[in-house]
């Protein structure tokens, strides 16, 4: 998979920006604040239609701007595809993948493929469980389009679900609803359940592999998939009524609460070095290394899964780790298309690489 060309306008601090990028090594330097993350983060958006970094497309529109435009050549299983981004302030988003307007978000799944390793996802262990839950999300999202369908219709009935709850004194009457909403949370919420449990189940067998080479086989990772009390890996069909039933017993807890307690949006994923539980006996050291285990098996997951290398994003990351670390994931990365961003790059890079400045949100080659 790899980004030939992109065009950026009104996004973020880019007026208008035009590039090609190498298929290998993509070095995008330049001081703090000028544009390098915002670059990057448009070339992850191509692949899920969301930001990592903001919850609302219209903050990605630059200041002045009332529209943004992405327009991006992909190249992926010997096939091109031209995908164009319209985000507005006032609409929703809108995206045209070769011609063909997509009705949903969720369609956008499966046509280019990214992993994004920032400074942030370092204390993937050590921070709390949403952290967790949306590396699981942005993961599973990219290969299962039914999987990115049901995450986005379970969120839209939980966002509703929440008001009611939080309205409830002023608005009493929305209560009697409320057994519609969990029958149907409950019918997606099994679906996600079930493809987190087999996504955690083949990724487990990746991190393990990594963090034996690079602790030299000292360190044994396991994963574990906290979730409702059900067996995760059954049929959908069968997870549905186990949690149609615990949020039938939790609603009056709700109602007090004025919180939604149950369902996926809760769950969790436990890491356990030599049997320990990582977030509570890990060190500093080992757990950053558990969190490069996990984007690293993220990567083999998807070239197993896709027979295709995803474009690796590393914004800024590798000055965060130390000489070794920066090591082991240089030489785990070799294959595919990269894009390493940084005020310095600190490794030489080979002569394939393209290397780009960026200033004040314009970009030099």
């Amino acid at each position: 998979m790899i980004v030939k060309q992109l065009s950026l306008d009104g996004f973020r601090n880019y007026k208008n920006l035009q590039v090609e990028f190498s298929p290998n090594m993509n070095v995008i330097c330049g001081e703090n604040a000028q544009g390098k993350t915002n670059l990057v983060e448009a070339i992850s958006y191509l692949s899920t239609g969301k930001s990592h970094r903001s919850r609302y497309d219209k903050e990605l529109i630059g200041f002045d701007y009332h529209h943004a435009y992405l327009d991006a050549i992909i190249e992926t299983r010997q096939r091109e595809f031209h995908i164009k981004i319209t985000l507005n302030r006032l609409s929703k988003q809108m995206i045209i993948v070769n011609g063909i307007n997509l009705k949903k978000k969720s369609d956008l799944t499966g046509k280019f493929h990214s992993i994004l390793f920032s400074p942030e996802d370092l204390s993937l262990v050590k921070d709390g469980a949403s952290i967790r839950r949306r590396f699981l999300d942005d993961a599973i999202c990219q290969l299962r389009p039914k999987y990115a369908e049901a995450l986005q219709t379970y969120q839209r009935l939980l966002d509703h679900k929440t008001r009611i709850l939080r309205d409830s004194d002023q608005k009493s009457h929305l209560l009697h609803v409320l057994d519609e909403f969990n029958d149907a949370l409950a019918k997606q919420g099994a679906i996600i359940i079930h493809y987190r449990a087999y996504f955690i189940q083949k990724l487990s067998r990746f991190t393990d592999e990594i963090t034996r080479d690079f602790s030299g086989g000292r360190d044994q990772l396991q994963l574990e998939y906290s979730t409702i009390d059900t067996n995760p890996f059954a049929k959908p069909s069968n997870i549905y009524p186990v949690l149609r039933e615990m949020l039938f017993q939790k609603q009056h807890v709700e109602k007090k609460a004025r919180l939604c307690l149950v369902g996926p949006h809760k769950d969790d994923v436990f890491s356990f070095i030599n049997g320990r539980n990582t977030r509570q006996f890990a060190s500093q050291g080992q757990s950053r290394t558990v969190s490069l285990s996990l984007k690293l098996a993220q990567r083999s997951l998807f070239h197993t899964d896709t027979n295709e290398w995803p474009v690796l994003i590393l914004d800024d990351v590798l000055s965060e780790l130390d000489h070794k670390r920066q090591s082991f994931v240089l030489e785990r990365i070799k294959g595919g298309q990269i894009f390493v961003t940084g005020c310095e790059i600190p490794f030489h890079d080979h002569n394939s690489s393209k290397h780009f400045y960026i200033s004040q949100g314009k970009c030099v080659k």
